[in-house]
């Protein structure tokens, strides 16, 4: 439960905060973004303690998100070009804390190299997990693949293909909502953490959901979706800067 909780705090396309210097530096490159309208109660026990779902016009959303992790470096240092370049899919919420921030918790984040895996499970609790992966571009489209290796559930799998289409200029209300989240909720080492990231606004795109056969979501303890996604985006990407774990990320109450 939550004690006191502030207003959460506004949606903005861009950072509130910079990141200086940073723990963790990538580029997240050719996003998918599909999400569903799930009501709040269907995911408030999948959250961790300390935050609750947040919402918008009365909903929350699950996210399944595809895309391209580029060259992840530690600190200062050169990002990697071999280890820390990989295809990744994530299945996500919508969380706020009772500081306020909003940010995202991820329900299982699929990718394609064994090393980062361990590293994001053992080193931030993070629900990584090995997978055979593939993304391929032709022209507009988009095709992106993930079937799990390892720690299972075995045979879990995603294959999404999307259409790119026009520049959105002004983005809506609900779409800043479900891309600019300048932060992650996790349980880490026995508390809720709040991690801040940075990066420029996403320049987005309209797409097309030609195809999504997946069962990454019932996997990570959700409903199999039963209709189509209210939302559907592509980006080329950001360059982003993760920041350390901030706690409490809720105050607990008896």
């Amino acid at each position: 439960m939550l004690g006191p909780v502030q207003e959460p705090t506004p949606i903005t396309p861009d950072a509130p905060t910079g990141i200086r210097p940073p723990l963790v530096t990538q580029q997240w490159l050719d996003l998918c973004f599909v999400h569903w309208a799930v009501a709040p109660d269907v995911v408030a026990g999948l959250l961790p303690g300390g935050t609750v779902p947040d919402t918008h016009d009365g909903v929350t959303y699950v996210g399944l998100v595809a895309f391209r992790m580029h060259r992840v470096g530690w600190l200062r240092l050169p990002g990697v070009p071999y280890l820390g370049s990989f295809p990744e899919t994530n299945v996500r919420l919508y969380s706020v804390d009772a500081h306020g921030r909003r940010g995202v918790v991820f329900r299982s984040m699929d990718a394609a190299r064994l090393i980062p895996v361990v590293m994001g499970r053992v080193g931030f609790r993070l629900p990584y997990l090995w997978s055979r992966m593939r993304v391929r571009a032709a022209d507009d489209t988009v095709t992106y693949t993930s079937s799990r290796r390892w720690p299972g559930p075995r045979g879990a799998y995603s294959r999404i293909t999307v259409r790119r289409g026009e520049r959105i200029e002004r983005p809506t209300q609900l779409e800043h909502f479900l891309t600019a989240r300048w932060g992650m909720h996790n349980s880490f080492f026995g508390g809720a953490s709040y991690l801040p990231n940075h990066h420029p606004r996403w320049p987005l795109y309209r797409a097309e959901l030609l195809g999504c056969e997946e069962n990454l979501l019932a996997a990570a303890g959700l409903p199999a979706p039963a209709d189509a996604p209210v939302s559907v985006l592509y980006s080329p990407g950001v360059p982003v800067r993760l920041g350390g774990p901030l706690r409490p990320a809720g105050i607990p109450t008896p």
